[in-house]
């Protein structure tokens, strides 16, 4: 390989890495919507006054948030078939990253449950809504609103991650890249065109979600 950068190879393999790349932002657009549910549940299970309600969701939590994600993925893939739980490679690291993104989305939610003002509650009973009622028109859009910037940044972050599907053989875009260095030799290339890609996407993720946050402050 001579010193000078050369991109035609890779320019060859572009589609592979669009592939790759619109791979990892399904697997994370999955991931954190199944990760909202739970963390959404997980959270008003933490605020709860039940204590066998906050017990199991506070060890959902404690576990997950302290142990690696790749040690999570690698147990999902390899270790839970032997336990008569098999999953495809793609629905194995989808469920590993909902797990991991619900468990600290929990916690935000908790957070964003804990910031509303008890009123909003005791107004809703007052005009007879149920407790379900007001946690699915009151509470829960109201602490969706507030979150929403740290929602976006956990969105991001979780694309961030799926480049760790590599290490289970999933063709998201660090997989491709890691596959075109392989067939080419073109590493420093390669690893050029992939961090811009990345850091595109995510710059570009981040301008939506302030859009967003802009278009709510404006509704208020």
């Amino acid at each position: 390989m001579s010193g000078t950068l050369n991109f035609s190879a890779i320019w060859r393999n572009f589609d592979d890495l669009l592939y790759g790349l619109g791979l990892s932002l399904g697997l994370a657009f999955v991931a954190i919507l199944i990760g909202c549910f739970l963390g959404l549940i997980t959270a008003y299970c933490l605020v709860s006054k039940t204590r066998r309600y906050r017990s199991p969701a506070s060890i959902y939590v404690t576990i997950i948030r302290n142990t690696p994600i790749l040690v999570l993925i690698l147990f999902t893939y390899f270790a839970m078939p032997q336990m008569g739980i098999k999953l495809g490679k793609i629905e194995s690291f989808v469920a590993t990253l909902a797990l991991y993104s619900g468990a600290y989305l929990a916690e935000v939610f908790r957070s964003g449950l804990i910031a509303i003002p008890p009123g909003l509650r005791e107004a809703g009973l007052a005009i007879g809504l149920s407790e379900f009622r007001i946690k699915l028109l009151i509470t829960t859009p109201i602490m969706f609103r507030n979150i929403l910037p740290v929602l976006g940044s956990t969105f991001i972050s979780l694309f961030k991650d799926t480049s760790l599907a590599a290490a289970i053989a999933i063709p998201e875009l660090t997989f491709q890249a890691r596959k075109i260095n392989v067939e080419t030799f073109r590493v420093i290339e390669t690893w050029i065109v992939v961090s811009f890609m990345y850091v595109a996407t995510c710059t570009f993720l981040a301008a939506i979600m302030r859009k967003l946050e802009s278009r709510l402050s404006e509704s208020r």
